[in-house]
């Protein structure tokens, strides 16, 4: 089983920038695709990013692309979320998570980006962004 504990939260300006690092127990890391889920008071749990086991792959949700960086080092056994420009609407709960594949299935090539796709799940680490 997959323990991960995500770290790196915390209240930062709109404008700011936050860098959440999420480390995993599993010897076998670099054979998991990673990813990274928020979630708001009263919304449902949300993509944000992945990344391929070997790190080459990323996919963004929309509303991060150009501002958040997705990244892992797999000789530490660690995933990585470099959020900058942060906003408001930003402010939620994040998650890290892992799955066995990047693509939902073997023959599709589309990334997992649903919650339900993903198997081990950290304890959430807050981020608010004042206004």
């Amino acid at each position: 089983q997959v323990q991960l504990v995500e770290s790196g939260g915390g209240l930062v300006h709109t404008g700011g920038s936050l860098r959440l690092s999420c480390a995993a127990s599993e010897r076998t890391f670099s054979s998991y695709a990673m990813g990274w889920f928020r979630q708001a008071p009263g919304k449902e749990r949300e993509f944000v990013a992945c990344i391929n086991r070997s790190g080459g792959s990323m996919y963004y949700a929309d509303s991060v692309k150009g501002r958040f960086t997705i990244s892992r080092d797999n000789d530490k056994n660690m995933v990585y979320l470099q959020m900058n420009s942060l906003k408001p609407d930003d402010t939620a709960v994040y998650y890290c998570a892992s799955r066995r594949t990047y693509y939902r299935s073997t023959y599709s090539s589309t990334p997992a980006k649903s919650h339900s796709e993903y198997d081990y799940w950290g304890q959430g680490t807050q981020v608010t962004v004042s206004s």
